[in-house]
């Protein structure tokens, strides 16, 4: 296995889950929780992402044609859930997050959107089946791409668990601009996401 090949699909996958960038949007969807909650969705989600991405890395072309879904109808998708992350950040649709407010217990942004798509969107799904195809079916490139995803994911969850030391120096003010901020990152990532799946499928 060649060493260029493993430092490819590194950048990849680091460059398309993005830990640093998981960061703030975690922040904000956890507003109003303590440690040990934010702990929990942060566990919760890492888990749910390992396990669709070693899904989809294993079987993941065969998944998607079984059920007769491609992957360009998958990132569109994707793009529009993520829409609606989006819109919910930036007029605040969760009063309950409020400050001096309880989170609803029903509140659990671990599997969506921190799981899927933030985190095993389809931009990761996409790579790591890209990347399992270029090693040509060797088992040892299989397992070399799925070590350096999980890797990655335990990364992500060690630049989640250090999300509160941030929060506490944004402040409240500093937190909800960012999460308008980020609200419009998002809607326009989403649109990116809808675009490049429409793109994929000539249509344009």
């Amino acid at each position: 296995m060649e060493t260029a090949f493993l430092i490819t699909a590194f950048a990849t996958l680091f460059v398309v889950i993005d830990p640093p960038g998981l960061v703030p949007l975690f922040i904000a969807l956890t507003r109003g929780m303590d440690a040990p909650q934010r702990r929990a969705m942060a566990q919760r989600a890492c888990l749910i992402a390992t396990a669709l991405l070693t899904m989809f890395g294993l079987a993941g072309e065969a998944i998607l044609g079984f059920i007769g879904i491609s992957m360009s109808a998958f990132r569109i998708a994707g793009g529009i859930l993520l829409f609606l992350t989006a819109l919910d950040m930036l007029f605040e649709r969760r009063t309950h997050r409020r400050e001096g407010q309880t989170v609803d217990a029903d509140h659990d942004p671990s599997v969506f959107p921190l799981a899927t798509p933030l985190i095993a969107g389809p931009g990761a799904i996409a790579s790591i089946i890209l990347l399992i195809g270029e090693g040509g079916g060797d088992w040892a490139a299989t397992f070399a791409v799925l070590g350096l995803t999980w890797g990655m994911i335990f990364v992500t969850f060690l630049f989640l668990l250090a999300s509160p030391p941030l929060e506490r120096m944004l402040g409240r003010t500093g937190t909800i601009v960012i999460t308008r901020l980020l609200g419009m990152l998002l809607a326009a990532l989403s649109v990116q996401f809808v675009i490049d799946g429409i793109r994929q499928t000539g249509l344009i």
